[in-house]
């Protein structure tokens, strides 16, 4: 039983040491996301998952996706947390990325209105900085 556990926390000391957070911006920077691919079904996922949600596998490799998709869903923020008044108006969206089944969020500046912003709308990744993930319309 002990050997399990090691095993275990060998496979999530691994994957924490191969997906780090600074990979992940790097990638945002260069307007691609870092995604995860099971190696046994191969099933997309985000960074933050540690086990398939298709096979429950723990095995992953890097994928780097294209970052252009379309948008799904936003909100806009007129009043904004302490230390983002500067950004204001802006949209937190939700973006589907071309050609795959996954979805990520970020910020979008200057959307005032849903006007602005009408779902299905092209839009791609074009940085990361202390809002996140940036994204701009295509």
């Amino acid at each position: 039983m002990a050997q399990q556990v090691q095993a275990a926390l060998f496979t999530y000391s691994k994957v924490y040491n191969l997906l780090t957070k600074e990979e992940f911006i790097n990638s945002a920077k260069e307007g691609k996301v870092l995604a995860r691919k099971c190696t046994k079904c191969g099933h997309l996922h985000l960074v933050t998952t540690y086990f398939c949600q298709n096979c429950g596998n723990k095995g992953f490799e890097n994928v780097f996706i294209e970052g252009k998709g379309s948008v799904v869903t936003y909100t806009i923020i007129t009043v904004p947390p302490d230390g983002y008044e500067k950004y204001v108006p802006y949209a937190w969206v939700v973006m589907n990325l071309d050609g795959i089944d996954l979805r990520i969020s970020g910020f979008m500046s200057n959307i005032q209105s849903p006007a602005d912003l009408p779902l299905g709308t092209r839009v791609k990744i074009v940085g990361y900085d202390e809002r996140g993930m940036l994204i701009e319309k295509l």
